[in-house]
């Protein structure tokens, strides 16, 4: 690897949080929503983007759309990276709908998609299909198995205690992760209320009765919801529904890299007082006076 290769500031300053987990990581998982990449979009995000990447969701059933071609491209594209890819949960749902789980696993298998999200944010699924669905999935030997609890249309909220119950059970079914809901709009589910606020006591009511918390992806599209589960669990806290363009800003508030989690980071380190010139470097290129 040639110098050119490395991080642009390797060496010259040390991030303010240092336990961010790297890839391969089972913690820290940053899922990015994808509506509709071209080849050259997919690309341009990989290459710049990669190692804070871990897998790309190509949502609701936008996957429908693409030529057989292009969709093995892209698919082999992302792959290359060492980013999972899979199709959204509500074309699974429409599978389970009409009776065509099988076909659909056996296209997504031949396809090339590493993996599978099972969901019923908008059918209903008996506890018996939804776990037999988990366990079929990883029978298919997809390398990653996700699920999904919660609704979209807050008319059918679930009670929290389901909620809960629900995401063990996937655990044990054979989940890798579960998502809770939060919809790409982040407003009016689950733990957010209708300006996509953080509902607190949702939150901690829901963490208290986690078995496994650190096996639970938020959905989380805003940036004033990614900041609040980072201060709130720390740099590894899985986050999901992430725009493209907004990778790299996220990476830089689980490092410290910006305002808000760089100000944890002065605070933290005691009672801040001002720097004074010349600060406590070396400097170089000799003296600075008249």
């Amino acid at each position: 690897m040639t110098s050119d290769d490395n991080k642009a500031w390797l060496d010259i300053l040390d991030f303010p949080i240092l336990d961010r987990t790297t890839k391969p990581r089972t913690r820290g998982i940053t899922m990015v929503i994808d509506k509709g990449l071209g080849l050259t979009d997919t690309r341009d995000l990989m290459e710049l983007a990669s190692d804070y990447v871990d897998s790309l969701k190509l949502t609701f059933g936008t996957s429908a759309f693409y030529h057989t071609r292009l969709l093995r491209q892209k698919i082999e594209l992302v792959k290359s990276y060492g980013v999972d890819i899979y199709p959204g949960g509500t074309f699974l749902e429409l599978a389970l709908l009409q009776g065509r789980l099988i076909e659909f696993l056996d296209r997504a298998r031949e396809l090339g998609f590493t993996g599978i999200e099972i969901s019923d944010g908008t059918i209903n699924l008996d506890p018996e299909t939804r776990y037999n669905t988990i366990k079929l999935a990883r029978v298919y030997g997809f390398e990653l198995v996700v699920s999904e609890v919660g609704k979209k249309d807050p008319r059918d909220t679930i009670p929290d205690l389901l909620l809960w119950d629900q995401v063990q059970q996937d655990l044990e079914a054979g989940s890798d992760i579960v998502i809770v809901e939060g919809r790409e709009s982040g407003q009016g589910v689950v733990i957010y209320d209708d300006q996509g606020e953080v509902l607190e006591d949702e939150l901690e009511q829901m963490v208290s009765h986690l078995k496994e918390p650190h096996r639970v992806l938020w959905e989380a599209p805003r940036k004033h919801q990614q900041q609040e589960l980072i201060l709130r669990f720390g740099p590894n806290v899985n986050l999901g529904n992430v725009e493209p363009n907004d990778v790299l800003a996220l990476e830089a508030l689980r490092v410290g890299l910006r305002g808000d989690t760089l100000r944890q980071y002065y605070v933290s380190s005691g009672v801040p007082a001002p720097i004074k010139w010349p600060p406590p470097l070396i400097l170089k290129g000799g003296d600075l006076s008249d």
